[in-house]
């Protein structure tokens, strides 16, 4: 094979995965890259901020379920990562992340020797975060080494993986390296699905609860199938919002923080637990009872095992161990979707009353969103609205970063989600942070208006931070570090070169302007100053209490 710089086979590796698109922000070492992926065909969205470019990859690996790139310079810029890289390896999000190192020429093992951007060990700084990194060695491991670190990521369990490159290879000259074989299917070995069965059998009240992993494993229509075999209800976590179509009969009212909810896990005397790990969001940090009887599916027992202990253990891809699973059909069904519609009344009914502008905005979002639409919702009160009441309809229309529970992710993941909506050929993308989150990447209003993604965000602006006053408010603290004077928002949108409008409340304008929004081509902002009450799936609003 002809010669190839380190970066043009780099460029060929990514192509020969079927990357659409990345996320990058040039520094001197990393260059060559900007130069060999322009032949490519491979979209290259230049952000404003490193760690714009980690969320923007974990955006689009959510809303595609594909690998999301990063490229990033070295030291400071991989750094600067690391935030948006600890959200994806939480949330299982498939990111992996380039970033160039000081010339391998430069490097003397166990001194820091002060070349510019170099870390003493920079893979290092990404172990805690990462499901594994990688650091290439000579020019002609690029592209193997990228296949392999791409594989890794995908693998389920997803998560992201670091890629280190020392500049000088980029533009050394080799013959690349084949990419290694992909790994055989792993063959599917259920010893104990006999005692599942013979579980789910003896069943009275059996219930499903399907976390992220069934999400990802497109298991939506099988564990739909064998919800309605068995006249289980189906709670689903954060992670798996979108998973069984609004309409499913089996599908329970979000979120389990409602009590009318939770009874349903409260009375099961037989849970099936699939690609979760039941962790403490969505537990109410393990108040919630041990079910009498649990049968967990998941990639990885100990993952499985880790919070409630199981009487039974399947191993598997989620798809594929639901398909395994014949139970007979059960008699209930009718009657089960009748009262998960009743509950689903009684749940939107207290919004009606208790807080009418969260009513007046979870509606209109249901109103006016188009079909094909995606949600990527911050850290901010607003979003938890959105996490655990807006009826998502359809896998992967969903990104909320609940599993590090990182501010700022709104804003930077709607980048990525839509430019992964352009490439599939449509579909509007719909940011919905505060003020405080918008202001961690807003410089990245640069980034909307050049590439003219559509993306609308709604910046909810209460003048601070609302969940911490919410906090400071319930132990009769005075409000500290929590207020302040926002900037001019629209005004800000507009100096980028991005359409702006704002309005008060949720009301009749609200509804009007969003709609004029969601329908535009162009990127946009809708600035909306009100203040919401946290909902009850936040900390605060947790209706089990400790004993202790």
């Amino acid at each position: 094979m002809a010669g190839r710089t380190g970066a043009q086979q780099l460029g060929d590796a990514l192509t020969a995965l079927g990357t659409e698109v990345v996320f990058g922000l040039p520094g001197v070492h990393n260059l060559p890259l900007w130069e060999a992926l322009a032949d490519t065909g491979i979209r290259l969205v230049n952000v404003r901020h490193e760690q714009t470019a980690g969320y923007a990859a974990d955006g689009y690996a959510r809303r595609t379920g594909k690998l999301g790139v990063a490229l990033v310079t070295t030291g400071p810029g991989a750094a600067n990562t690391l935030g948006a890289v600890g959200e994806a390896m939480a949330s299982a999000a498939p990111v992996l992340v380039i970033a160039t190192d000081i010339p391998s020429t430069l490097r003397r093992p166990g001194v820091v020797r002060g070349v510019l951007h170099e870390t003493s060990d920079q893979q290092a700084m990404f172990a805690p975060v990462t499901k594994a990194g990688f650091t290439v060695h000579r020019a002609d491991q690029i592209a193997a080494t990228l296949h392999r670190a791409a594989r890794l990521a995908l693998m389920p369990q997803s998560g992201p993986v670091y890629l280190g490159i020392p500049t000088d290879f980029l533009r050394e000259t080799t013959p690349p390296r084949e990419p290694p074989a992909p790994p055989a299917e792993r063959v599917l070995d259920l010893p104990d699905l006999p005692r599942a069965a013979e579980l789910l059998a003896s069943a009275r009240r059996p219930l499903i609860w399907a976390g992220g992993g069934a999400l990802r494993s497109e298991a939506g229509e099988a564990i739909g199938k064998l919800a309605e075999r068995l006249a289980a209800p189906v709670l689903t976590t954060f992670g798996a919002r979108g998973l069984l179509p609004l309409d499913h009969p089996c599908l329970a009212p979000n979120p389990v923080h409602a009590p009318e909810v939770g009874q349903l896990w409260d009375e099961a005397d037989v849970v099936l637990a699939i690609g979760t790990d039941f962790d403490g969001l969505m537990t109410q940090n393990w108040l919630m009872p041990a079910p009498p009887k649990l049968i967990a599916v998941n990639v990885d027992a100990g993952d499985a095992a880790k919070n409630y202990r199981p009487d039974v253990t399947l191993v598997g891809d989620a798809r594929r161990v639901v398909e395994s699973l014949h139970p007979e059909q059960r008699p209930g069904l009718d009657e089960l979707a009748a009262r998960l519609a009743g509950i689903g009344r009684r749940v939107r009914g207290r919004i009606r009353d208790e807080e009418p502008q969260a009513a007046d905005f979870l509606s209109t979002l249901e109103e006016v969103l188009p079909a094909d639409g995606t949600i990527v919702a911050d850290m901010c009160v607003a979003g938890y609205w959105i996490g655990g009441f807006h009826r998502i309809r359809a896998p992967r229309r969903l990104a909320y970063p609940m599993g590090w529970g990182t501010l700022g992710y709104g804003f930077p993941a709607s980048l990525g989600a839509g430019a992964a909506a352009e490439a599939a050929g449509g579909g509007r993308v719909l940011c919905v942070t505060g003020d405080g989150g918008f202001l961690y990447a807003v410089g990245d209003l640069a980034t909307l208006a050049e590439e003219q993604l559509p993306v609308t965000v709604v910046v909810v602006d209460d003048g601070g931070y609302g969940m911490l006053r919410f906090d400071q408010d319930q132990e009769g603290l005075p409000h500290r570090g929590v207020d302040w004077d926002s900037p001019d928002f629209v005004g800000l949108a507009r100096s980028f070169g991005v359409h702006a409008d704002r309005v008060s409340g949720f009301g009749r304008a609200f509804r009007r302007l969003l709609s004029e929004f969601v329908e535009s081509d162009e990127p946009n902002v809708l600035v909306v100053r009100a203040k919401l009450k946290p909902p009850l799936n936040t900390s605060p609003r947790w209706y089990r209490k400790s004993r202790g």
